[in-house]
């Protein structure tokens, strides 16, 4: 396994010219790669007019029952076909389409008493579903709208006699809901072709209307939306690689068990109230809040009046629980800080690339005299920097629940992290600080075509380090998942120590960032 660039310091020709310019290209590809679509409103909606058709013609019946038919089998066509095939009453009977039903054309009269407010309608004010029960069209309204009312259960709608299960289709719907009703009724069919699949989700992002289809592949399940936002295929929270939906959902919960674990830490009961109390002086005789107001010895916890000089330990049970979650808090924090510092920078991250994509970019383009589209690699830039904050935050994730036994492992992943994380620093120092000079620029200047070169190179060499990164970890770190793996942990014949010295001989083998982004320095300089 390797987590070193293209870029090498070794020949400084090597990578000259065109090499830092065919980031893009690489980036389609990865692009081309992915193991779903994304799915607009129309598409969505064209979709599932095919699968309703595609059913219909089938299986031989109106495109209402179609509909009906997909929506209780979760607009899964194959299982549609599947069921029907094997038991078509079964399927009948389950969806509620019932055959050879009366109608309400059986009724002589010309006045029919209606089933729920049990007035004498005249025919054509009575309606029916796909069975004999006879209801006005004003109660008709009134039970759609109270279904509706109640969400997305309107969709398996049936017949209002309770002994009957008759579905009610969309061109009921169509002609007896109200238009307030309808649009809601649509509202939940439309979303349901989405939210009822296994195959397809809407983005979970704030007000965003994308879906997505999973179409298979290798990609992982990392979906990232047109509206920038990236989530969890599998989980539905915010993207999280390299760790699993597991360690996230332990990681979330941690800082409750770790809020609890400070309360142990540093507070103890009040004797008489049993109130937990923070020692926040010097003194040992505390005095809980009103109404308790009782007064005691923080050392030996007994009444401050009744007892002489404190010479007692606490005992030992609660002291060694105290000394454990003391520990444990002071390691979480660590990781904690880390991550939650880098979770700020993403954000930060996010709002300067929407500074640069609505202000800097014409600012630039203005100075320099370029096109607004071969400015695109700041934004590419900071798109890196963004993701790569994200990766980073989680890794801290990850190192906190690495066991402390497997010391090879945890050396060799903190000395990658590390290396990951000055990678990153470059790049976000020449993305943040180093173009303000060409901001600020009365006229074009010669160092703007070196600096963007530098921050491609950066741009590409980082991302593949990261890349790699996030690969190792998934991989659970298998180059030191055994003792004889020796370019990590070191060789045995060349006296390498692999609890002490294995980094080192790792280290050796990883071309660092530093490396690489010298050797775009100096592809700048020959192209001056």
């Amino acid at each position: 396994m390797e987590y070193y660039s293209d870029y090498s310091d070794s020949d400084p020709d090597a990578n000259d010219g065109p090499e830092l310019f065919e980031a893009d290209d690489r980036s389609v590809n990865r692009e081309d790669r992915k193991p779903y679509r994304i799915l607009k409103e129309s598409e969505i909606r064209l979709h599932m007019e095919d699968d309703i058709k595609d059913v219909s013609a089938v299986l031989s019946v109106s495109e209402v029952e179609a509909s009906v038919i997909l929506r209780n089998y979760n607009w899964s066509v194959n299982r549609v076909y599947d069921a029907w095939f094997s038991d078509e009453s079964d399927v009948r009977g389950r969806v509620g389409l019932l055959e050879n039903c009366m109608a309400v054309d059986r009724f002589v009269s010309k006045f029919v008493d209606c089933g729920v407010c049990f007035e004498s309608c005249r025919r054509d004010r009575i309606k029916s579903a796909a069975c004999d029960h006879p209801y006005c069209v004003e109660c008709w309204s009134g039970y759609i709208e109270a279904c509706v009312g109640n969400g997305s259960g309107c969709l398996t709608m049936r017949c209002p006699e309770p002994s009957c299960s008759a579905a009610v289709g969309d061109d009921m719907i169509n002609a007896l809901a109200s238009e307030e009703a309808k649009d809601k009724y649509y509202h939940y069919l439309f979303r349901s072709y989405i939210e009822n699949s296994k195959t397809r989700k809407w983005c979970p992002a704030p007000n965003c209307g994308y879906a997505f289809e999973f179409v298979g592949g290798d990609g992982g399940s990392e979906i990232t939306c047109l509206c920038s936002h990236k989530f969890c295929w599998n989980c539905n929270q915010n993207a999280h690689r390299p760790v699993d939906c597991e360690t996230v959902v332990k990681w979330v919960a941690k800082s409750g068990t770790e809020n609890a674990n400070w309360v142990l830490v540093h507070t103890k009961p009040c004797p008489k109230c049993k109130r937990n109390i923070e020692k926040n002086m010097g003194c040992m005789h505390m005095t809980c809040r009103p109404p308790c107001n009782h007064q005691f010895c923080w050392m030996c916890m007994k009444d401050w009046f009744n007892h002489g000089n404190c010479n007692r330990y606490e005992d030992k049970k609660d002291t060694q629980l105290r000394e454990e979650a003391k520990k444990e808090l002071e390691k979480y924090n660590h990781y904690f800080e880390r991550y939650s510092a880098n979770e700020v920078s993403q954000r930060k991250a996010t709002e300067a690339m929407k500074e640069i994509e609505t202000n800097h970019i014409v600012t630039l383009s203005d100075i320099q005299g370029e096109p607004e589209t071969r400015l695109n690699f700041l934004i590419d830039a900071w798109k890196q920097i963004i993701e790569c904050r994200r990766v980073l935050k989680w890794t801290y994730a990850y190192g906190y629940y690495l066991p402390p036994h497997q010391r090879p492992m945890r050396q060799l992943f903190e000395y990658l992290q590390g290396e990951a994380e000055s990678g990153l620093e470059r790049l976000h120092s020449c993305a943040e600080r180093e173009v303000q000079q060409f901001l600020v620029a009365d006229q074009r200047s010669e160092e703007f075509i070196p600096f963007r070169v530098k921050l491609i190179g950066l741009t590409e060499v980082t991302r593949n380090f990261f890349e790699n990164l996030v690969r190792a970890i998934e991989d659970g770190l298998s180059d030191v998942a055994s003792e004889g793996c020796s370019s990590v942990v070191g060789s045995q014949e060349a006296g390498v120590d692999s609890q002490g010295s294995g980094v080192e001989s790792k280290r050796r083998n990883i071309t660092a960032l530093d490396g690489c982004s010298q050797s775009a320095g100096r592809g700048i300089k020959r192209r001056k």
